[in-house]
């Protein structure tokens, strides 16, 4: 099967070929073979024809009770994962899913996997698939008919698990399926019409983007979602005028904790990626463990690309074409103090994360201890417009903003650019959302600059208020920002709509959360431990935050390898995992952050006790630390609070047991 990423436009043909099955049976093998050379954008080898005639055949041999009413589909598009489905059928009440693997003898865990994660895409992201019974089946062509009875096993969603079929064995499925599904009759002609909404994750996402999709494409258009294209053009608009009128703006893109705003910017980026051209763009973030992920996704994606297109690409050059495309901000900020008089290649910088950016003294601190300018007196705000100021004529800077992220010493916020802006840079244009006043975003006074200067421009669309991390439940992150808040009923009440759409359990015992998110990952799905950077007494959980994970490791190695997520032995933390998501996440909570009855209280582990955190700015790091670790899940979360231990006066149960029975007052299940 020939991978290809295909957009998600219902306009355009989702397979390379479909008809009902009566038309199927009428016609020709080569009629069929050659709609699906036409459609292929590959050359089509002999290998892959034969193949094809191979699965035609046999179907033919299995589809003749279906004919009157069923419906077959081959190479049919699934543009989250980036692939094809080799067969797809509608038969009566049921949508198979088939993978066949021409010449195998065995079922392998990744082909097992592979179809898993087809009819997982088609449950989840397409709208007329929601509620209909989904089976996947893997053939092995080659492989030995076994002799004990077909053993079936479906979820409460009616998605089967994957079922090993050989090509005598086939039709026999196919039937006893059928036989224990009730209902009507799927419409054929409905159900094609069905819309695809997915959500993938921001790896997927970059992947679809970098080969050459647009955001519309792979994003959600609900009414119940901002859609991620309205901004997108926002921005766009922002670029062009800018480019058009000779002018310098600073954009600020708000959105809460999942809403896309990483994706709106790698949009952007991707489609200005030429050099030569005057609206080249760069994507930055200071968030090095994303930037390390989204380069080596990448460039795996581009050498597995480069070799379906049949062309040789090593790992190393496409590492080294990702680097210009995606860098970290020090190493941009290092380049521009190289020549201070000569402006960026780019015209157009991006900025992931911008509340991240150090104020004025962790900056001058860096540069007087690290590069050698003991005079540096700027904020990593202030000199990064500086940067891009150098261009005489026009420039953008894009910052997307994180309510309630800053989680490190010496991050400014927001309020920074702003300030920056007013005071160093009044010919600049600055476009707004009008939710910057949000008090999560901490811009602070800076709003109040803002006030009466000429050039500001406030747009509704620079904001995405819903987050699309989960597709199953969009107001988690309304749900952690109560809890967070103290709000017990406003939590409560989100809680009680979530119900089996998006599960959030609590437990004090680590083995049951993890056997928990084993039985819940379906597929390629990925689920991991995350932990806050200050949970120093975990080590008797054999959870040990000062072992360092390699986070390209753990988020994009196979659950074969010991250093993945899969493995359930190293543990995340807020500075690894921000930007990113699992599928299912176990947020193990220690005594840094514990629930009192007059509020939060701030802990630091320090030599052999817990200190008391005086500072509130570290008070905040701490809470927007749990705000990350507790949005992180697209599909449902475990909550890990220990019991403590009398024999241990770091690990006492006071430590924990109040914050165990907040959790629990809020309604949320308890994993017996």
């Amino acid at each position: 099967m020939p991978p290809s990423i295909i957009p998600g436009d219902r306009l355009q043909p989702r397979a390379y070929y479909s008809a009902s099955i009566a038309g199927f049976l009428a016609a020709s093998d080569a009629d069929i073979v050659s709609a699906l050379v036409r459609a292929s954008s590959f050359a089509i080898e002999t290998e892959q024809r034969d193949a094809w005639l191979a699965q035609i055949r046999h179907l033919r041999s299995l589809l003749g009770p279906y004919a009157p009413s069923g419906w077959v589909a081959l190479e049919y598009a699934v543009p989250r994962v980036g692939r094809r489905i080799d067969v797809l059928l509608v038969l009566r009440q049921v949508i198979f899913v088939l993978e066949y693997k021409v010449g195998d003898t065995r079922f392998t865990a990744h082909a097992t996997e592979q179809v898993w994660d087809y009819a997982l895409d088609l449950k989840n992201f397409h709208s007329t698939s929601h509620d209909k019974p989904i089976c996947p089946i893997l053939v092995a062509t080659d492989a030995h008919t076994p002799s004990n009875p077909i053993a079936l096993s479906r979820d409460q969603d009616g998605l089967f698990a994957p079922i090993h079929a050989t090509l005598d064995r086939l039709g026999d499925i196919i039937a006893h399926v059928l036989s224990l599904c009730e209902g009507s009759d799927i419409d054929t002609a409905r159900w094609e019409s069905g819309h695809y909404q997915p959500t993938p994750t921001i790896i997927e996402a970059a992947r679809a983007l970098y080969s050459g999709h647009g955001v519309e494409n792979i994003s959600r258009s609900d009414g119940s979602a901002i859609n991620l294209s309205q901004t997108s053009a926002a921005v766009e608009e922002i670029i062009n005028s800018s480019r058009t009128h000779r002018r310098k703006s600073l954009c600020l893109v708000t959105g809460v904790p999942g809403a896309g705003k990483t994706l709106v910017g790698l949009n952007i980026a991707t489609r200005h990626m030429e050099r030569s051209s005057d609206l080249y763009s760069v994507f930055l973030s200071g968030n090095g463990p994303l930037v390390a992920i989204l380069r080596e996704a990448l460039a795996r994606d581009r050498v597995l690309r480069e070799s379906a297109a049949g062309h040789r690409m090593t790992l190393g050059t496409a590492r080294s074409e990702i680097k210009v495309f995606i860098q970290n901000v020090h190493h941009f900020r290092d380049e521009c103090l190289l020549d201070v008089d000569r402006p960026p290649i780019e015209r157009v910088a991006i900025f992931d994360e911008a509340q991240r950016a150090w104020d004025k003294a962790q900056t001058a601190h860096f540069m007087r201890r690290k590069k050698g300018h003991p005079h540096f007196d700027r904020s990593e705000p202030d000199f990064l417009i500086s940067c891009l100021d150098r261009h005489h004529d026009w420039a953008v800077i894009v910052c997307l903003v994180g309510g309630g992220q800053e989680i490190n010493t010496g991050e400014a916020g927001i309020g920074e650019w702003i300030r920056a802006a007013v005071e160093a840079f009044p010919h600049w244009d600055i476009y707004v959302s009008p939710r910057l006043h949000d008090s999560e975003y901490a811009a602070g006074n800076a709003l109040q600059m803002l006030a009466g200067r000429p050039h500001v421009m406030f747009n509704d669309d620079l904001h995405l208020a819903v987050s699309v991390r989960s597709f199953r439940a969009e107001h988690v992150s309304t749900f952690v920002k109560h809890l967070l808040d103290l709000n017990m009923r406003g939590a409560s009440e989100i809680v009680a709509s979530l119900d089996t759409r998006y599960p959030i359990t609590i437990t004090r015992d680590l083995g049951s959360a993890k056997q928990w998110l084993k039985r819940k990952a379906r597929g390629s799905e990925r689920y991991g431990l995350v932990v806050s950077s200050q949970a120093q007494r975990l080590k008797p959980q054999a959870i040990d935050i000062r072992s360092p994970i390699d986070p390209v490791h753990w988020f994009l190695d196979p659950r074969t390898d010991v250093r993945s997520s899969y493995y359930l032995e190293d543990a995340a933390t807020e500075f690894h995992i921000q930007g990113l998501e699992l599928d299912w996440a176990c947020v193990v909570w220690d005594a840094d952050f514990r629930y009192t009855p007059s509020g939060w209280s701030h802990w630091s582990f320090r030599g052999d006790r817990w200190q008391r955190i005086r500072s509130d700015q570290r008070k905040t790091y701490l809470k927007n630390a749990y705000r990350v670790l507790l949005t992180r899940a697209r599909q449902g979360l475990v909550i890990v609070v220990p019991r403590g231990s009398d024999d241990d006066p770091t690990r006492s149960h006071e430590f924990y047991d109040s914050t165990y029975e907040y959790l629990r007052s809020l309604g949320l299940h308890e994993l017996r």
